[in-house]
């Protein structure tokens, strides 16, 4: 489980989630930032600190907004 980033972050990327993570699975897309699955240990420190209440928990990713999971795996696939 991890936590992802959801679409209030396009456009926005207040980089207050990346000063946060203690593991650095934060990273910087073009559009907006993005959790590595795979390097997430479910801390939940970044959720706190996004202005745009764009992080979500995994099991918890508004069902709009679950295609987001998929676009989060999708970034660390490319990279």
């Amino acid at each position: 489980m991890a936590y992802v980033i959801t679409s209030p972050c396009l456009n926005e990327k207040n980089a207050e989630c990346i000063d946060v993570c203690p593991v650095d699975c934060i990273e910087e897309g073009d559009e907006m930032f993005h959790i590595d699955p795979d390097v997430c240990i479910d801390c939940g420190a970044c959720q706190p600190v996004c202005p745009v209440e764009a992080i979500y928990a995994e099991e918890e990713v508004p069902e709009q907004e679950q295609t987001y999971i998929d676009i989060n795996r999708h970034f660390f696939q490319e990279t």
